[in-house]
């Protein structure tokens, strides 16, 4: 595993990804919406529209400062798009039946509420391979609209490895006749994985970051308690899902930055699923993914405090998440920069450095997107901009001059 610290990306002022989308985007999805998201992606008009709020809100990242810029994932129904869907042996299920999910994971709460339609159900139905990819389009669109000489800084989102495996209850997520064993599954899964970073890679792709609330389901003390039920071994499974992130990285090219975003949901409306702090996973999840870089949730105390930030290796950084996207109402900035020198002293102690060292390692964003469903959290345009701006003004006041 590298020890070399990877600096630009990540940048100081980051964004998540997933932003508000136009109205009549927003609308137009809705329309959509008893479609499987294959379909949606080859809609003619859905596309063109998408294309248009594309290019204004890149325009909008560069005019506030920020680096990293991503196409705000309008092309997508939720923020982990149609990677799943688009690998051969999965297939969407339109009306699943609730007896295959585990209920206890955080985030299946919401195929229970009315109004909405839940993230899709994709199955494995036969043996995993890649088949073209889900994200080059996307990809080869945004960099056309930044000068050359940015490429290397736009940022895609991925959709996390074990995202159609937890939701499962155990001999769900595949058919036994297909893969003997949730490694034999994995395997493959890592493959694909291999695949795609490969292609972003020779499109110019340098920075991607993994979109993975999964991970820290693992903080919650309700679904611990489910998986203990269940004669289910969780820490077993985490232990899993981490050889799983490691086998999908494995060859990535060394100038290939990776990032991991932790959150405790972000649905439409600004809903939240699950509560805990890191302390369960610091120790691995810091320790033992080859990430570059954390994108950790810390606007409320559902995440807990920054003591877990003393098990960040020295090589390592953490983007904290210390704005929140979920309202309008802006933070404080004093008091902003105060938890960042906060968790400044903690992962400097825990790496034996000083704190302006463990400052070097360290930005800051939102908790979270602003729209990881198409609808949108509560929140205006406007009140998404003041937030973007209280970002960069943050990082901005804590280093000056600096991306």
């Amino acid at each position: 595993m590298p020890t070399t610290n990877k600096q630009r990306p990540p940048f100081r002022a980051e964004h998540l990804g997933s932003l508000l989308r136009p109205k009549e985007l927003v609308e137009k999805r809705v329309q959509l919406d008893d479609k499987k998201a294959v379909e949606i992606g080859k809609d003619e008009e859905l596309h063109a529209m998408e294309d248009k709020a594309i290019n204004e809100i890149v325009k909008l990242q560069l005019d506030l400062g920020f680096h990293a810029i991503n196409d705000g994932e309008y092309r997508r129904h939720q923020f982990w798009g149609t990677f799943f869907p688009n690998l051969e042996g999965f297939e969407e299920i339109m009306n699943p039946e609730w007896e295959m999910f585990r209920m206890y994971v955080p985030d299946t709460a919401a195929f229970t509420e009315t109004g909405h339609k839940p993230g899709e159900t994709i199955v494995c139905v036969g043996k995993i391979k890649h088949a073209g990819s889900a994200y080059l389009s996307d990809w080869n669109y945004l960099k056309k609209l930044v000068p050359a000489d940015k490429v290397k800084e736009l940022k895609i989102t991925l959709a996390a490895p074990e995202w159609y495996h937890l939701r499962y209850k155990k001999g769900r997520a595949y058919p036994k006749e297909v893969y003997a064993s949730d490694a034999e599954y994995f395997a493959d899964i890592a493959k694909a994985y291999q695949t795609e970073l490969q292609l972003l890679y020779d499109n110019g792709c340098r920075n991607v970051t993994i979109d993975d609330p999964n991970l820290a389901y693992f903080c919650d003390e309700k679904m611990i308690a489910g998986f203990k039920a269940d004669g289910e071994d969780a820490d077993a499974l985490l232990d899993s899902y981490i050889k799983l992130y490691n086998d999908c990285v494995s060859s990535r090219p060394a100038d290939m930055h990776l990032g991991i975003h932790l959150c405790r949901g972000n649905f439409a409306n600004s809903r939240h699923f699950s509560e805990g702090g890191y302390d369960r996973i610091a120790t691995k999840l810091f320790n033992d993914i080859d990430a570059d870089t954390y994108f950790l949730e810390y606007d409320t105390e559902r995440a807990g405090n920054f003591e877990p930030l003393k098990e960040l290796p020295a090589h390592k950084n953490v983007i904290l998440g210390v704005i929140t996207s979920k309202f309008p109402e802006l933070e404080d900035i004093n008091e902003m920069r105060g938890r960042v020198f906060q968790a400044a002293d903690i992962i400097a102690g825990g790496a034996g450095q000083t704190r302006e060292e463990a400052l070097k390692r360290i930005g800051v964003s939102p908790q979270c997107g602003f729209a990881s469903h198409h609808l949108g959290n509560a929140v205006t345009r406007d009140d998404m901009i003041a937030k973007l701006k209280l970002v960069r003004e943050l990082a901005n006041s804590i280093w000056p001059g600096e991306p």
